[in-house]
């Protein structure tokens, strides 16, 4: 099957690099990613388009991601362009979509939206003809989360999707929406039942990590973040998708990280993990 990637980028968020890099110390991080006064740090909100037999598929981590810009109050200052203006420089609509893949579905919301969820008045959801797929275990997940990550959901996005009468809930490795050259494993120490999909490609698998790997600089085992529900877990998770990686030549594909969409891996004789052949970001990319 004839398939192409495509790199979709959203808003960049910002968030306190204490938590973004857990039990690191801010003298290392702060070199890595310069923190502002407030101790915040920028990070990219990166999609995957994949496009295949006529169909238009999108992989997101994170909810927010869902919801449709709220409307300007003053047109005298540019709004940042979003998702729906990277699709559009692809020649796409949001109701191209065919299928929007979510690995998970917590949300980190910019105060304009969070306030417009205070208030009752959520913008719509995006991409009216897309199933959402969610993994079922995360699903339950989020419709009773534990009061540990609670906060991380937002219930009125939970309750659309659920009235969408489009969620696709997952439960092993396949998922018919998405067809052959699928492969969605479930890792659990970002959030309970967490996907991370890995697609096919010519020159080797593609693996959307998420919020297991969100960037470069979490290639190191030993680097986690407050948000990891249980970051052991999340160490051997990393240690078996980086070495399949490893052995299969495949690429890895970054999610939040503020300046490199996709990379390769290799182990050097530390047994540390070392990036290579690194693309900034890439439109119907087939190799």
């Amino acid at each position: 099957m004839n398939r192409s990637i495509s790199t979709l980028i959203g808003r960049n968020t910002k968030l306190d690099g204490g938590i973004v890099f857990g039990n690191t110390p801010r003298l290392r991080w702060a070199n890595w990613i310069k923190p502002d006064q407030d101790n915040l740090v920028d990070l990219a909100t990166r999609g995957l388009l994949v496009q295949q037999a006529g169909k238009n598929i999108l992989i997101v981590a994170g909810a927010e991601a869902l919801l449709a810009p709220p409307p300007r109050t003053c047109r005298c200052q540019p709004r940042a362009p979003g998702l729906l203006d990277t699709l559009a420089k692809l020649g796409l609509g949001e109701g191209d979509i065919d299928a929007v893949v979510l690995p998970h579905l917590h949300a980190q919301l910019s105060t304009e939206l969070a306030g417009l969820v205070r208030e009752g008045e959520m913008p719509r959801l995006l991409f009216p003809n897309a199933h959402y797929i969610v993994g079922e275990r995360h699903w339950q997940r989020a419709r009773h989360p534990h009061p540990r990550d609670r906060g991380q959901f937002v219930s009125p996005i939970i309750h659309r999707l659920e009235d969408s009468g489009r969620l696709v809930l997952v439960n092993g490795g396949r998922c018919d929406q998405l067809g052959d050259g699928w492969q969605l494993h479930v890792c659990d120490g970002y959030t309970p039942g967490h996907l991370v999909p890995e697609i096919a490609m010519p020159g080797g698998p593609v693996v959307y990590a998420g919020d297991l790997i969100p960037g470069i600089h979490w290639l190191d085992l030993d680097i986690t973040s407050a948000y990891d529900r249980n970051p052991e877990c999340v160490v051997g998770e990393k240690e078996r998708l980086l070495d399949h990686l490893v052995a299969s030549g495949g690429r890895l594909f970054f999610s939040r990280d503020p300046e490199i969409a996709m990379i390769k891996v290799t182990r050097d004789r530390q047994a540390r993990y070392t990036p290579f052949d690194q693309h900034a970001s890439f439109s119907r990319f087939e190799a």
